[in-house]
């Protein structure tokens, strides 16, 4: 575990004492693990090995604490019982992605078993096979699982030589027959035949980015609230290249064709609040590409949706 550094935790200060008037980084508590109770624990995953392996740009790894230096200036609107909690970061040790995902789960499974929802900052979409496998942990293998991801890609490539951050979603529905897949933002002319043949063959439910048209968005809730119902647990992925590019430069992939933040906002405000979630992870933001911060801005932005949909059930 990187320690993070708590001065990123930093920011405007408009009062010491009123809690109304305070912002993330005054509320924020850096702790161990082993001190969090309820409320919402960040994790940061400074790990591109997956993106290398897929031969993507590199430059993920930097997110995490960029995200939280994004955060820290926000208003924190939540009632005075909410508690944040940032237990730092996990490090992927050169090229040993497996157990840098497996060390991300131990410490997944064990926020849960604190009741606490965590909120992953990635690192590429590889962050998002730890995340699995903590939350799979936390519930025992008999429970349905529901994963939510918001991404302009299947990720469903063969693995059979090594796992990377274009793999996760076949490794976990060929080896769990409980966990089932929900993607919204797909590129028509982002994936290739054989992995849209391969999410039919594997049961995918997903949407087109092109069906995401901002104000038709009543069927697609619809059929995520039809989705988290059906399972005991859901857990939710952002894969930031699934924005339009002119938002999110700052990614391994860009889209031009990508969805409106709006849209993705709305998508992550419905999954957040619903009694099943039990976390999120947000992947692919890239400093090294951005431009003007945008990204990382809008991420953090994304990051206060969902810790704002999870603060809902909790207080």
């Amino acid at each position: 575990m990187n320690k993070v550094n708590e001065s990123i935790w930093s920011g405007r200060v408009d009062h010491t004492e009123d809690r109304s008037s305070f912002r993330y980084h005054q509320v924020v508590e850096v702790v161990d693990i082993e001190k969090v109770s309820g409320g919402c624990t960040i994790i940061g995953f400074e790990c591109e090995e997956g993106v290398r392996r897929n031969k993507g740009r590199l430059g993920a790894a930097k997110a995490p604490n960029a995200l939280r230096s994004g955060l820290a200036p926000l208003p924190w609107r939540f009632p005075e019982t909410a508690r944040l909690f940032d237990v730092s970061n996990i490090v992927c040790d050169g090229e040993d992605l497996e157990s840098a995902q497996q060390q991300l789960g131990d410490a997944v499974a064990a926020i849960l078993l604190k009741g606490s929802k965590p909120v992953i900052l990635g690192g590429g979409h590889e962050t998002l096979y730890g995340h699995y496998l903590g939350v799979r942990e936390s519930l025992g293998k008999e429970a349905t699982l529901g994963i939510i991801n918001i991404d302009a890609h299947f990720d469903l490539r063969p693995y059979d030589e090594q796992p990377s951050s274009g793999t996760m979603f076949r490794q976990i529905l060929e080896q769990d027959p409980n966990a089932r897949y929900f993607v919204a933002g797909i590129q028509r002319y982002g994936n290739t035949q054989e992995l849209f043949n391969r999410a039919d063959l594997l049961g995918v439910t997903y949407v087109m980015e092109d069906e995401m048209i901002p104000g038709c968005l009543e069927s697609l809730m619809s059929s995520l609230e039809d989705f988290m119902n059906e399972h005991d647990a859901v857990m939710l992925t952002l894969c930031t290249d699934v924005v339009n590019a002119a938002f999110a430069p700052g990614v391994s992939a860009t889209s031009p064709f990508g969805l409106d933040p709006s849209t993705v906002r709305a998508i992550i405000r419905k999954v957040a609040a619903h009694e099943n979630t039990r976390s999120f992870d947000i992947c692919e933001v890239n400093p090294t590409l951005d431009e003007n911060g945008r990204t990382v801005k809008l991420g953090a932005y994304f990051v206060n949706e969902a810790i704002a949909g999870f603060m809902s059930k909790l207080t």
